[in-house]
């Protein structure tokens, strides 16, 4: 069952607010921990956790005031899904992504925060379980990455990526991994899981300056 009970686009609200973050975006089913200070965001967080709990990731374009830039036209709305506040009044909460979506327009309400008329329609199949790559896709992944991770001396749980689905390993290295923000805006502009697969490969070996026709390296 999708992240809230959504199964359709016409389930989901209509009408959300949206914090704009570059270098950061959400995908279905991943989690995104963000730490909220600002007062307008502090005020957003209070109004969706009356409510449905939803908020809408989204980066910014170039243009626009310095205090209220253009927004990317995709986006992904997510559910807080944990919340805590700290003793000096900050947020921490973890938003689950549950389903791309498009500015159909930006609402002039009276809030600190913005808000959007969101479209849903064109990224409804997020709603549903997603079908998995095979197996065999996961050593040239797993190949790529390891190269990745090595080029800037990090290190992972390789038992946990290897017990992980597909799709919820490619979604979540696609929001945790440091690109720029045009790459990650190319990587939630995805058509599929297959085509975001692609993707991430092809960026994880451009940054790691690895060749592309290699055989993949078996994981120690």
């Amino acid at each position: 069952m999708a992240i809230g009970g959504y199964r359709k686009a016409a389930d989901l609200p209509q009408v959300i607010p949206v914090f704009p973050l570059d270098g950061a975006v959400l995908l279905p089913g991943a989690m995104l921990p963000l730490n909220i200070f600002e007062p307008r965001y502090l005020n957003m967080i209070d109004d969706a956790m009356a409510g449905d709990r939803m908020i809408g990731m989204i980066q910014t374009r170039d243009g626009g005031d310095r205090g209220r830039p253009n927004l990317a036209t995709i986006g992904c709305a997510g559910r807080i899904t944990s919340f805590a506040e700290t003793q000096d009044g900050r947020y921490l909460i973890s938003l689950t992504g549950v389903c791309r979506f498009e500015i159909a327009a930006e609402l002039g309400l009276q809030t600190p925060y913005r808000q959007v008329r969101a479209g849903y329609l064109r990224f409804e199949a997020d709603l549903q379980p997603a079908e998995e790559p095979p197996e065999s896709a996961r050593p040239a992944l797993f190949d790529a990455l390891k190269r990745y991770l090595d080029s800037r001396g990090l290190a992972m749980d390789w038992n946990d990526a290897k017990d992980a689905p597909m799709t919820a390993l490619v979604n979540s290295l696609s929001c945790a991994l440091p690109f720029d923000s045009q790459e990650k805006q190319a990587l939630l502009e995805a058509a599929d899981c297959d085509e975001r697969r692609f993707a991430l490969i092809a960026l994880l070996r451009i940054d790691s300056a690895g060749p592309m026709d290699d055989e993949p390296q078996s994981l120690q």
